[in-house]
């Protein structure tokens, strides 16, 4: 068996001792000493915030494309109330941020009740992006309500694009018995790795971490839970339309993307590829071209990623932790119908095995083509891994996300990709959302549901100031159930035809 050069948890276990030893069972105030130097955090709305803490060294020079090496201690207090810099990526759009994009971008963001008692759930929110945008520092992200509610929440920047996710035959020797290729994941493990180490210091308890992110982050939840590299990290996840179903490229052929690279950028060698200027690297990528002749994505690495994610949650390759999984109910929603049949092409193609009974299905061609590229992305591969997930004995629950906010409704007709987030977070109005009193209900409603989870590993119960949750049962695969959350949120039967449909059309069970 070849040697991960990743921390093993049993010395982490020691180091997550030797801090709990010191850490008082009451949540500190704004000044915390980590194990690298003391922290000065600001507070607002009762809730302790330390932002921009770097968790890895910068990956900067000889340390572009490596694996995370531990973050430099420094003298004295150290300020703790921006954010560091976003990851090299070029913004969507019409997207803007207050945090240039940097190759030294490993940090992390902590948000803590002021004055908790005792050790409290964390919550680790990865971002999403296609693993090529995003940020830590997205308003939306903002942490302050969700850990009111008597959680730590983390957020964090982890590796983008060719330098999150790139391998060369070189890069492959020097990396030896260690991982390679999937740096972006590597971050993401050092970042659970670092909240293990310090979090108790925050009033967290590093034994009752949950694992939650959207889009990208949401397939990162999931690709971690099948990752022999990053078994015991934590102990509860949620994956928010992560799909799943993505057949990524085994790292021969990422190696080959990697040379062509290398080959157009006049680098002859390792130390030349590391000395490329960073916007060299970060070519013109974004996720409408991802420039696939020289860039090949996340990759099977036999390391950290070292299968297909339906075959290894078919055979129980996670462990049997407790797991939410969704969707949302109109994914594809902000794309104009006249683009449709461009988006829809690849995906009519997945489902040929069994066209005829997925068309019948629907209905209808015009209620096919509205809805057939958010259920193949993401709402057939959430029930998927719910029924695999569940089949092996492990609490599941499923949900349908179908919530829109009141002033949006006219122009939406479901709940498009990411427009839930701001009612994960109860961060409405950086959204741009004037709320109403029903969207200021479903964000409380959501925030009780993430954090009644990640104190009990289950979402039925109380909320955190006594308020009634939704009746959610668990995912049977003999009667599936699951949560539509929206205008009304109940309990509904996830036996669908549609979806049943297209899982056969795959090779799934129904």
């Amino acid at each position: 068996m070849r040697r991960s050069t990743l921390p093993p948890p049993v010395t982490m276990a020691l180091a997550t001792a030797a801090l709990l030893l010191c850490a008082s069972p009451v949540m500190a105030k704004t000044d915390v000493t980590v194990e690298t130097g003391r922290l000065q955090g600001v507070a607002a709305e009762g809730v302790a915030a330390f932002k921009g803490i770097p968790y890895a060294a910068p990956p900067v020079g000889d340390r572009r494309w490596r694996p995370p090496a531990p973050p430099t201690a420094w003298d004295g207090p150290r300020k703790a109330d921006a954010f560091g810099p976003d990851c090299m990526q070029n913004p969507l759009p019409g997207a803007k941020s207050a945090y240039p994009p940097s190759e030294d971008c490993l940090y992390l963001n902590v948000w803590t009740p002021e004055a908790a008692a005792g050790p409290l759930p964390v919550l680790v929110w990865v971002p999403g992006g296609g693993f090529l945008t995003d940020s830590a520092a997205n308003p939306v992200l903002d942490g302050t309500r969700l850990a009111a509610r008597g959680v730590v929440v983390v957020t964090f920047n982890y590796r983008l694009g060719r330098f999150g996710f790139f391998a060369h035959p070189e890069l492959t020797r020097e990396s030896g018995d260690g991982p390679t290729g999937n740096w972006g994941f590597m971050d993401q493990i050092a970042a659970l790795d670092w909240v293990r180490r310090n979090i108790a210091v925050f009033g967290g308890d590093p034994g009752n971490v949950t694992f939650i992110g959207e889009s990208a982050g949401g397939e990162s939840v999931t690709r971690l839970m099948s990752s022999p590299a990053a078994r015991g990290r934590f102990h509860k996840a949620v994956a928010i339309s992560g799909g799943g179903r993505d057949r990524w490229p085994a790292l021969a052929d990422a190696e080959a993307k990697g040379v062509a690279f290398a080959r157009d950028a006049g680098a002859a060698d390792l130390a030349g590829l590391r000395a490329l200027p960073a916007e060299k690297v970060r070519g013109g990528i974004t996720l409408l071209d991802k420039e696939e002749k020289t860039w090949s994505g996340p990759m099977t690495d036999g390391r950290i990623i070292v299968g297909d994610l339906m075959a290894r949650f078919g055979a129980g390759a996670e462990p049997p932790i407790p797991f939410i999984v969704g969707a949302n109910d109109d994914e594809f929603s902000f794309v104009p119908a006249m683009f449709r049949m461009f988006l829809n092409g690849p995906h009519l193609k997945s489902i040929e095995p069994n066209e005829a009974a997925v068309r019948a299905a629907y209905g209808s061609d015009a209620a096919m083509r509205r809805a057939i590229a958010s259920d193949v992305v993401f709402v057939e591969p959430s029930v998927a891994l719910a029924r695999r997930h569940a089949a092996t004995g492990a609490p599941t629950w499923l949900y349908r996300f179908g919530y829109v906010a009141e002033a949006k409704r006219e122009k939406d007709s479901g709940a498009g990709h990411a427009s839930d987030l701001p009612f994960h977070f109860d961060t409405l109005e950086k959204a741009g959302i004037t709320p109403t009193a029903a969207d200021q209900a479903a964000a409380r409603m959501m925030g009780g549901l993430w954090t009644r989870f990640a104190r009990t590993g289950d979402p039925n119960g109380d909320g955190p100031n006594g308020e009634k949750l939704p009746e959610w049962p668990r995912y049977d695969p003999a009667t599936p159930r699951m949560l539509s959350i929206g205008v009304e949120t109940k309990a509904v039967t996830a036996d669908e035809p549609v979806i049943n449909a297209i899982a056969k059309a795959r090779d799934a069970t129904p």
